[in-house]
């Protein structure tokens, strides 16, 4: 589909788009509820949450699950929006796999530079048993810092400075009191913007579900 061309309509009798939704750090997916409910109701996607155990897993483990899951879904298109660690876990599932379906990616409050919050707390062990395996594998070290594929890619960062990351580290520039804007930022992407939200206000926010919404749907943010 040609980059800002509008998601075809699932009222002419086809199966509605799919978003699959992966959480991040500590989560389970009930915490993107507000998030997958606006998308379902305003937009019209059939919402799936793709859940994973960050502490217990590594990241290759959680990529070839989340590829397996997108392989069982049966839709015309399947678009990918991660929150946090999860946007990682989508950047490495896709540059692992292909997926057969067409579809849009959105990162929300996603470090896929490297989290300095996660770095500082690898550097003890209670932290590294802390952070578990996902993290310690996407960022920690990240694996790059280009988007190369060839799905449009939209990226949403807070600039509400407010959050368990300050107690680790100072920032010096815009952040969401987890991450930092620079983290989010991806050589190659389609789109950024950037709310003034927290890291978990993202997830809640009406503002930030129109703007996955309107990216998801159109390619670009602002619709």
């Amino acid at each position: 589909m040609p980059e800002g061309a509008a998601e075809p309509s699932a009222a002419a009798g086809g199966l509605p788009a799919a978003v699959v939704y992966v959480h991040g750090l500590w989560m389970q997916g009930v915490e993107g509820a507000p998030l997958a409910q606006r998308l379902r109701r305003e937009r019209g996607f059939a919402i799936t949450t793709f859940h994973y155990r960050s502490m217990q897993q590594s990241a290759e483990e959680i990529a070839a699950e989340l590829h397996a899951l997108i392989e069982r879904l049966q839709a015309p298109r399947v678009h990918l929006l991660g929150h946090s660690l999860g946007g990682a876990i989508i950047l490495r599932c896709l540059a692992r796999y292909r997926m057969r379906q067409p579809g849009r990616v959105v990162l929300m409050g996603s470090p896929v530079r490297g989290s300095r919050c996660a770095l500082s707390l690898a550097r003890s062990a209670w932290g590294r048993r802390l952070i578990g395996r996902a993290v310690s594998d996407e960022l920690v070290q990240p694996p790059g810092g280009r988007w190369d594929s060839s799905r449009e890619l939209g990226i949403i960062a807070g600039t509400w400075p407010f959050g368990l990351g300050r107690l680790l580290i100072r920032f010096d520039e815009p952040n969401d009191g987890t991450v930092a804007v620079s983290e989010t930022r991806l050589a190659g992407a389609t789109a950024n913007i950037e709310l003034p939200l927290t890291h978990s206000g993202l997830l809640w926010s009406r503002r930030a579900a129109r703007e996955a919404g309107s990216f998801l749907l159109h390619g670009r943010f602002g619709l």
